[in-house]
Parts: structure tokens; C-alpha cells; sequence
């Protein structure tokens, strides 16, 4: 049986690619066609049928009223779009095998099954891969992604503030998990806590809101010619301000850019003024933390990629991603802490058929958000058997060096600029694998993400730099190729302004 779905799942992927191959000859690379959307939504089924179609009747309607109207972001290699990455053939299969056995990863029952520890293994070869000491960080676990890990790194953030704020005050142990936010806080001597950061993702100011301590709590300290960077004297300010306790949310790669908030240099002295005003460190490292897996680098190719990711391991808490530059399937995300205070803050409240015998290995359902958990460990765990340390080494190499190569392009360009500004002379150096520009004409630079999407060659997202629209392209799909992909980036940047120039003349 198990060698039967195993060549099924294997089946199943190698269709879906030879599709992807067959759609790209026909059509388009990245998006469907707009025929196929309109015909998808024409076909769609509205109401509710009252006996029910079947299995052969729904699965055509599978293959004819839904897959053509699916993009191809996971499985395309031009898809630049929200930092998408791509499951790899191994990663797929995994998946198609927890769709088949469909376990919950919820209660450690090692009598039952292994899936908790095929999970404690992942995340235990995940710490390796990143080379951070596995006992130092005995709080992990799997999430549904960035926005929630950085919900728990909040939590955890809050809970722990409070508990050394309230040792120091008032020399009692003082816990939101147990007393609610209001009575602990007031308990801590706190009036308010605030999560002081630079160029944060949107999902900061939600997990913010969802652990409640609100988007307005969300104060930059970031420094005015390099607002991906700390202004240490501003942090300091915050951080001494009296009944504020306080978390410091680190960018390990910011979204737009790419460029890193601190390296190790920083991050110790982060470290150093976090002790004295009993201030939790959580470090959003969604796509950042893999720069770590680049070291060694002997020719100094990587050296300021390697130095942002440097220092890690002070951090209280970090936030990571696996459906991105993982290449695993959506949705995984992954959370660490190197602190057992946030641990009580996703413990289940005596539940007596929850319960297991004591173990080195947790109950995922006692250290995370969720009871019922579908099994994300093993397309993970898949695909770092099947790559190990040197491929994905290689695989962000190569998507390193895309962007680079792409970012030159568009500087040496005359109808695009490279963003920001002083980015120009060190494209070798800071570039990671977010490529951000514009167009220099305004009008063009205004519909210049449609206008590169439309065609469908590449796929890029949009964002605001300094108040202006401006593109972004972000490199992280396994199958990136510098040379081959270049060109195709190139080619539909140029398409774009030729066109726009053949309008203006016209």
C-alpha cells in the first residue's frame, strides 16, 4: 500500500509539472490566460446540488472549471511575485503523502505514529542548516507561516516582559497567559508595552493587533538616510522610557529591499541594552535567516549577505518561512525561541484527553497555536534529506546572483532606476534576492506592474517607495537559473518600454 501511494504521489506531481510544461508552450508562463479565467468562472458551480455530482463527474470539473483558471506561481521559475517560492518534486510528493494518510499532528503518541518525531527531526535538522545550537532553542515548532510565528513571537514577547518587569517590581511572577494582559501588566507596574522596530512587515502591526497590543504600539526607530537600520539612540530613548516594557522586532531582510537591519555587531549591542531594560528581541527572519547557510565564503561574494544574518543567535525569538526560500509547500512556517516564558502562553488548560506521557519530545499542541495541525513537517523534512546543507546553498546562490545580475541590468537601463538611490554603487554587495525599481517616466511608473504582469512572461508584485509607486522583483523559486532567467527578465522589462515609448511616439 505504502509503495502504492508513493507511485501515485510521484505520478501526480510529474503530471502536474508536464501541465505547467504544456500551458507555458501554449500560453503563458506565469498567469492564466484571460479566455481561461473568463471560461473557469462561466463553469463554476453557484448553488449547492442536491444529490451531488459524483467522483468522475467533480473530478472533471476539477480538470476543466478550476486548474485552468490556477496562476503557476509555485511552479513557475518567473513568478517574482510576494517572495513565492516553489515546491520542489521531492517537497510535492511529501505533500501528496500527507493529503493521503491525513495525520494530526497535535498529541505526542510515539505508540501511534511517528509524525511528532519526524517533525522534532525537521526542525532539529532546520536548526543545523541554519547553525544555531538545537538546546538553545528548545521552544520550536511548525506554523502556517511567517504572520503566525509572528504572532507567537509577540506572544512570547509580552508574556515575557511582563514576567521580568514584574520580578523586578514587585518580586511576584506575573503572567498574561494566566491572569489576562490588563491584570498582569498592572500587576508588572506596565502601562503600556510597545513593539519598537524599522521598516516592518505588515504582518508586525497585525500580530501586534491580534495579541492585543495594538498597531498604534508599532514605533520606528530607524535612522533617516538608512531606514532599514537602527537608530540606537532613538531605541534607547524608547527602551528607558518608565512603565513601558518593550519588544524589539528585528528585520532579517526587509520586504522591500531586501537589506538587512543588523549584523552581529548590532545585534550584540541590541542584545546588551534589551538586559538592561528587560526588553524581548524577536527577529522576523521570514526569508532572511537562509543567508546564514551561504558561510563559509571563501571569495567574499556573500560577505554583507552573510554579515546582516550574523547574530541570530541572540534573538529571544525568530520568525522563518518555509514556502519561500525552503521550497516547501504552502502553508509552513517556523517558529524558534530560545525562552521557556512563552511556552505557558499555548499550553492547553488540562485537557485530560490531550494528554501524554512525559517526553524530550512536546506536544506540538502545547507549544503552538493550533490543536489540529495537518503534518507540514514532512514536505520540510523531505526536502533537507533530499537537498541537504549544499543544495540549498546553490539554490540561493544561483537566486543571489539573478538578482544581481538583474539589478545591473536595470541600472544600466534608460527607462528604469534602481531603488534606493545609494543602492547604485553596491549592487554586489547588498543585493539579496529582492530586486526593487521603477520606471523614470511617471506615467509609465504608474501602471508599470500591469503593464509587465499583462504579459505574463515574468510576474512581479507592487509597493510604495518614498511615496511613489515602484516594482519589485523577488527571487526565490529552486529552479532559478542566472543565466536563462535573466534573459527572460530582460526581455519583458524591455517589451514593456518599447512599448510604452511606441505609444508616446505614436
Amino acid at each position: 500500500m505504502a509503495h502504492n501511494i508513493l507511485e501515485q504521489s510521484i505520478k501526480l506531481d510529474a503530471a502536474t509539472r508536464a501541465y505547467y510544461d504544456t500551458r507555458r508552450q501554449e500560453e503563458t508562463n506565469t498567469l492564466p490566460s484571460e479566455v481561461s479565467l473568463l471560461q473557469t468562472r462561466n463553469n463554476r458551480i453557484a448553488t449547492l446540488p442536491t444529490t451531488g455530482l459524483g467522483f468522475p463527474a467533480t473530478v472533471s470539473h476539477l480538470e476543466h472549471a478550476v486548474i485552468p483558471g490556477l496562476n503557476l506561481a509555485s511552479l513557475s521559475p518567473h513568478y517574482y511575485g510576494f517572495v513565492t517560492g516553489g515546491s520542489t518534486p521531492i517537497a510535492a510528493v511529501a505533500d501528496n503523502v500527507v493529503s493521503a494518510f491525513d495525520n494530526s499532528v497535535q498529541v505526542h503518541l510515539p505508540n501511534e505514529s511517528i509524525v511528532t518525531e519526524i517533525e522534532d527531526r525537521a526542525l532539529r535538522m532546520l536548526c543545523q542548516l541554519l547553525d544555531l545550537e538545537e538546546r538553545d532553542w528548545a521552544h520550536r515548532t511548525f506554523t502556517t507561516g511567517a504572520t503566525a510565528s509572528n504572532v507567537m513571537g509577540l506572544a512570547c514577547g509580552r508574556e515575557g516582559v511582563v514576567r521580568w518587569h514584574g520580578k523586578a517590581t514587585a518580586g511576584t511572577t506575573t503572567s498574561v497567559a494566566k491572569m489576562g494582559l490588563v491584570r498582569a501588566m498592572n500587576a508588572a507596574g506596565l502601562d503600556e508595552i510597545q513593539v519598537l522596530t524599522t521598516v516592518p512587515h505588515s504582518s508586525l502591526g497585525k500580530a501586534a493587533s491580534i495579541v492585543g497590543l495594538g498597531r498604534d504600539s508599532v514605533t520606528l526607530v530607524n535612522r533617516s538616510d538608512r531606514p532599514h537600520l537602527i537608530d540606537f539612540e532613538k531605541l534607547e530613548e524608547e527602551l528607558k522610557r518608565p512603565g513601558v516594557g518593550s519588544i524589539v522586532a528585528v528585520s532579517c531582510s526587509e520586504v522591500n529591499t531586501g537589506f538587512f537591519a543588523a549584523g552581529r555587531g548590532d545585534m550584540e549591542r541590541l542584545a546588551g541594552l534589551c538586559r538592561r531594560y528587560k526588553a524581548w528581541i524577536h527577529v522576523d527572519a521570514a526569508f532572511g535567516f537562509m543567508a546564514r547557510i551561504l558561510a563559509p565564503d571563501t571569495n567574499g561574494e556573500f560577505k554583507s549577505i552573510i554579515d546582516g544574518s550574523d547574530g541570530l543567535e541572540h534573538a529571544h525569538s525568530i520568525t522563518g518561512d518555509g514556502h519561500k526560500l525552503l521550497n516547501v509547500p504552502y502553508d509552513c512556517g517556523i517558529f524558534l525561541s530560545r525562552k521557556a516564558e512563552g511556552m505557558d502562553v499555548f499550553q492547553n488548560a488540562g485537557a485530560a484527553y490531550l494528554q501524554t506521557d512525559a517526553s524530550d519530545i512536546p506536544s506540538p499542541l502545547n507549544i503552538g497555536i493550533e490543536n489540529s495541525r495537518r503534518f507540514r513537517a514532512l514536505p520540510m523534512y523531505a526536502n533537507l534529506i533530499a537537498y541537504g546543507r549544499d543544495g540549498f546553498r546553490t539554490f540561493l546562490q544561483q537566486q543571489i546572483r539573478l538578482a544581481r545580475r538583474t539589478a545591473h541590468y536595470i541600472r544600466q537601463h534608460p527607462g528604469y532606476e534602481l531603488l534606493p538611490d545609494w543602492h547604485q554603487d553596491h549592487i554586489d554587495q547588498h543585493t539579496y534576492m529582492v530586486v526593487l525599481f521603477r520606471a523614470k517616466d511617471e506615467v509609465l511608473n504608474a501602471s508599470l506592474v500591469k503593464a509587465i504582469n499583462r504579459r505574463k512572461k515574468i510576474y512581479v508584485s507592487g509597493t510604495v517607495w518614498e511615496g511613489q509607486p515602484a516594482s519589485r522583483i523577488a527571487v526565490s523559486n529552486w529552479q532559478a537559473d542566472e543565466e536563462r532567467d535573466a534573459n527572460v527578465i530582460a526581455e519583458a522589462l524591455e517589451e514593456v518600454y518599447q512599448a510604452w515609448q511606441n505609444a508616446e511616439g505614436s
